[in-house]
């Protein structure tokens, strides 16, 4: 009874349209209930900024994920990192592990490229291991040990071999970079 009183406190997954509570299972926007004294209360002389993740007493993260049937939540990915093919909402963290399961690949990002059938198709940027070329029959057995690992709406169908990931000073992937990238292209 007492963890389900607290369940609002700690996190849900949340409808984007209309800020309800999902089902257990369902991916959505995480947020936090904000009625702790110490939580973010807004952006200093920023109201817009405020509403756009404070809403109904609810903070949204801009994280992506779902709570389990036992009450755990489960991160899927940035709000905006987040990949729509096809219906399908795909997060890019499991594809990047898959894809540095291949020797080939020393570091890689992937994102949504914009595509008139699928709404986005995942494109994968890879940096290569010392003693490997680029081409596309690389590329190919790429996508193949993707698809074999994870679902077929997954895999990148796009392989773009760079010198280097565009990274910030803690080490994470610029994904906002790889996608100016691509409109440039």
């Amino acid at each position: 009874m007492l963890a389900r009183a607290l369940d609002r406190h700690i996190g849900q997954a949340l409808e984007s349209m209309n800020r309800n509570p999902l089902p257990d299972g369902e991916e959505g926007e995480l947020a936090a209930w904000c009625d702790d004294p110490v939580m973010f209360l807004g952006y200093w002389n920023n109201p817009q900024a405020t509403a756009a993740k404070i809403t109904a007493n609810w903070f949204r993260t801009g994280d992506v994920g779902y709570r389990d049937a036992d009450g755990f939540l489960w991160f899927v990915g940035r709000k905006d990192d987040v990949i729509t093919s096809a219906g399908y909402r795909i997060g890019p963290g499991e594809i990047e592990d898959s894809l540095l399961k291949h020797p080939a690949v020393l570091q890689a990002a992937v994102i949504g490229r914009p595509d008139p059938l699928r709404g986005e198709i995942v494109k994968a940027f890879v940096v290569l291991t010392d003693g490997y070329a680029a081409s596309s029959e690389l590329a190919g057995e790429i996508q193949q040990s993707v698809r074999r690992r994870l679902s077929a709406h997954e895999y990148p169908r796009e392989v773009e071999f760079i010198d280097s990931l565009p990274m910030t000073t803690t080490g994470k992937v610029r994904r906002i970079d790889l996608r100016a990238r691509e409109q440039k292209s």
